[in-house]
């Protein structure tokens, strides 16, 4: 910004300059030109002594110059809010600055002489801001997972100048929305929540929130495009607009021209000035209820390893598009299997729709699946060598079934890379070609997990840990448990072998 200043007054300095030189041309020592006295008109005495100028509306009636954004920002000011927090960061000083650190361990050892001993660790508060809005009149508001996250202190901002202490209800990290709460009798202003399905590219909207803590700006646009997906998870699905959105108004609505909140502001383009991305406000309205009930949320899972529809894949299968979701796996033992091979259900099946929404892509399928009620019997909808079959899948919770998160706690196995594997049968060995090869096959993956994130693919077979052969799933689970941050991992793909860096979670 402040180099932006320094630009915006050397122009006006330049032009100051510019102009001085020109009038001191017309203020020289040459005699001006004579001219004829100015005829000066007679003006009409104003009827407030000192004012000379006209008011008020150009036409109309008072009040009528006001956009009807500026009419719904005053309407759904009393809703938004500024969240502001506060983190304890602990830094361990430097024994001795200014020395490299074969210096301070020699020094520092015994026999240093009065060189300063280690000092004890600071603590110190880190401030941080974002934004939310009120969504029921008892406190409950709506903001995001990486605004409140592992903060000390939560205090909330509102338009009226008044302030509150928040508190966590829940999280959801994987679609970044969170559900705070402030206490008090004080009856809140509650936002109305629109229909995030019923928007189309080109509608305008208009953003509300706290960036750079310029708390309340007010910032208009259109939807630039639907159902984005930026590389965050399974549940990608965002709102693309041109309405500026920058670092502070996380969390903070999206609105349509109504005052109804259609999105949570959540993400922009770095290296952009007009694109930003909210979650639709349909994908939050289905799972508050559990993070006001629960604190998180609970996903179905139907037990498949699904893959994208190249036009290869099309064509060596007959379809007529790349539409769908193709079942590259299916995990034993999963809701799936249980529905029966013989009713339909394998690998190569196609899955064009489910619980009767057609599965265009991928991410159609995760979250239709992810939206499910667990214990749900759904109709999916499967095509194999020409032909569709409707089947009926019980919905289980994800991570519930039996090959859930092989290893366990995060910071374990192969849970904590996001991995479900067994060990290899005869089955698997002659469907992989694998021949005498040990090994360990990756069966399903948590598509935002890190093992995902590095590249590991279902079907994918994992000879080594860390150098290390592995023939079992027990023993790459102890091989992953004793590994540091992160593992290196050889993979067995089609009829080659590669090395994959998979890095711990957090």
């Amino acid at each position: 910004m402040g180099r932006v200043v320094q630009i915006a007054l050397g122009a006006t300095l330049g032009f100051a300059a510019a102009f001085m030189v020109v009038r001191s041309g017309w203020l020289s020592n040459a005699p001006a030109p004579a001219q004829p006295p100015a005829e000066v008109a007679e003006v009409e005495p104003p009827a407030t002594p000192g004012r000379f100028w006209a008011e008020g509306p150009i036409e109309g009636e008072p009040g009528e110059q006001h956009s009807r954004i500026a009419k719904l920002a005053l309407e759904v000011a009393p809703g938004i809010v500024n969240v502001h927090t506060s983190k304890t960061v602990t830094r361990q000083p430097s024994q001795f600055p200014g020395l490299p650190p074969g210096f301070r361990d020699f020094f520092g050892g015994p026999g240093g002489r009065g060189l300063p001993r280690q000092q004890a660790p600071q603590q110190f508060q880190v401030p941080s801001m974002g934004s939310g809005f009120v969504i029921s009149a008892d406190g409950f508001i709506v903001t995001n997972v990486h605004v409140v996250a592992g903060v000390d202190q939560i205090r909330v901002h509102f338009s009226d100048g008044t302030e509150s202490e928040a508190r966590v209800v829940g999280l959801d990290p994987k679609t970044d929305i969170a559900l705070i709460r402030v206490e008090g009798s004080t009856e809140r202003h509650a936002l109305r929540l629109g229909d995030s399905d019923a928007l189309l590219p080109g509608d305008f909207v208009v953003a509300i929130g706290n960036p750079f803590g310029l708390d309340h700006t007010v910032t208009f646009g259109i939807v630039s495009a639907k159902g984005r997906e930026l590389g965050q998870g399974p549940y990608d699905d965002y709102i693309q607009t041109d309405a500026a959105i920058n670092p502070g108004n996380s969390g903070g609505p999206l609105l349509d021209l109504s005052g109804a909140v259609i999105g949570i502001n959540t993400a922009v383009n770095p290296q952009a000035n007009t694109i930003g991305f909210a979650v639709p406000i349909n994908l939050a309205k289905d799972i508050l209820p559990q993070l006001k009930a629960n604190g998180s949320v609970t996903r179905g899972w139907i037990g498949v390893a699904v893959q994208v529809v190249t036009p290869e894949l099309a064509k060596a299968l007959s379809l007529t598009s790349t539409e769908g979701a193709l079942i590259a796996q299916v995990t034993p033992g999963g809701p799936a299997e249980k529905a029966g091979v013989a009713r339909g259900v394998a690998r190569g099946d196609l899955i064009q729709s489910f619980d009767g929404k057609p599965v265009g892509k991928l991410s159609d399928l995760s979250r239709a699946v992810a939206a499910t009620e667990v214990g749900k019997q759904v109709p999916v909808v499967l095509h194999r060598d020409g032909e569709t079959r409707t089947v009926e899948i019980l919905v289980e919770a994800l991570d519930a079934g039996p090959e859930a998160r092989a290893g366990g706690a995060p910071g374990g196995g192969a849970g904590s890379l996001g991995l479900r594997v067994q060990d290899l049968d005869d089955e698997l060995r002659e469907r992989l070609e694998l021949g005498d090869l040990s090994g360990v096959a990756v069966v399903e993956l948590e598509p935002d997990g890190p093992a995902a994130r590095a590249g590991i693919e279902p079907g994918d077979v994992i000879l080594e840990a860390d150098r290390k052969p592995v023939a079992s799933a027990r023993e790459l689970e102890s091989r992953i448990a004793a590994a540091g941050k992160s593992v290196l991992l050889l993979v067995r793909r089609g009829g080659s072998t590669l090395f994959i860096a998979v890095s711990r979670g957090d």
